[in-house]
């Protein structure tokens, strides 16, 4: 029996660890909603937020930003993320063809014809251009946010997931399948570099850029680490560690701090004490399958999405996302964090 109460003690003692820090979850709204997830994003500006459900009845739900009430949807669009313009108040779902639409009315625009498997996006303020990421060929298609044209497409070298912009022209996209960042040209849409994280950090899904800074800020799933880099050069700074499936990262330039969600669970807080020491600042228990995060830059607060699920068939590979069993109903929810 002292046994038992010594155990549960510790177990306290570090679940209280992990969690000391600013950081809490400040509301949890359960929206409910039947389908799949993948990324979510705030259009700070506008005082949206955009999820796509994929699956039957696929559709783009979008959110008040600030109350988390339904403000509308996207319908028809089988996305996996979504991007806003805050120039030409255009929207764009990464769905096959591509969902473009009217930020403000929600109003269907046009659908755009693209080849391979549309996935990750990214708005780059650099020259109003949607990026639209595909782990097959072409690994990007560039779109003028303006009126919806194809400006090209790049060959990446392999599967893309998250980007970053630095608003100056280039782009850095992480390579899963190749432990690699692709350095990007946005005005020739060419790749100019490869920066190889090969043994710091491996089937890297999450990338954020301080960009005052030029540092980046890769998260991986094996080994789980945060790779932190100079944009320039493609140094490794430092490594730090996270937890199990990540499949994001943001960081916010008023705090200077990075975030890395997990699908097990954690969220990962990184603060940058200068441009070349950083630490874990916190680690915090979100919810199970909350792999992904937004940043509302207006707040600073970081929002998940996550839902509950039935037993899982088979145990998890080593390093990577959870399994997960059947969505239980109505269970999906928007997680706010902040201090």
């Amino acid at each position: 029996m002292r046994q038992f109460f010594l155990l549960s003690a510790l177990v306290a003692t570090l679940a209280l660890a992990q969690d000391s820090g600013p950081y809490k979850i400040l509301k949890t709204a359960k929206v409910g909603g039947a389908g799949g997830f993948d990324y979510v994003y705030a259009d700070s500006a506008g005082r949206r937020l955009y999820i796509p459900r994929t699956g039957t009845g696929a559709r783009i739900t979008v959110f008040d930003l600030d109350t988390l009430e339904s403000v509308g949807e996207i319908a028809n669009a089988n996305a996996r993320g979504a991007a806003v313009d805050p120039k030409s108040g255009h929207g764009f779902g990464s769905s096959k063809p591509i969902a473009m639409w009217d930020s403000k009315t929600l109003a269907p625009i046009k659908t755009i014809d693209v080849e391979g498997g549309p996935d990750g996006i990214l708005f780059d303020p650099f020259n109003s251009r949607i990026w639209i990421f595909s782990h097959r060929a072409p690994n990007a298609t560039v779109i003028n946010a303006a009126d919806g044209s194809i400006a090209g497409t790049v060959d990446l070298g392999g599967a893309p997931e998250q980007a970053a912009s630095d608003g100056k022209g280039h782009l850095y996209v992480d390579i899963e399948d190749k432990d690699k960042i692709a350095v990007v040209d946005a005005k020739t849409l060419t790749v100019t570099a490869q920066y190889d994280l090969t043994g710091k950090g491996g089937g890297c899904a999450g990338l954020a850029m301080d960009i005052k800074n030029h540092i980046l800020f890769a998260t991986c799933r094996e080994p789980q680490n945060m790779v932190v880099l100079n944009a320039d050069d493609g140094k490794i700074i430092t490594t730090l560690p996270i937890g199990r499936g990540t499949d994001g990262a943001v960081f916010n330039p008023a705090t200077l701090e990075a975030f890395s969600s997990q699908g097990d669970g954690t969220l990962t807080i990184v603060k940058e004490n200068s441009p070349t020491s950083f630490a874990v600042e916190q680690t915090l228990q979100t919810k199970v399958s909350a792999k992904t995060l937004t940043l509302d830059a207006k707040t600073g607060h970081i929002l998940l999405i996550a839902a509950d699920f039935g037993p899982a068939p088979n145990p998890p590979p080593a390093g990577g996302r959870p399994n997960r069993g059947p969505m239980l109903p109505d269970s999906f929810s928007i997680l706010v964090v902040g201090k």
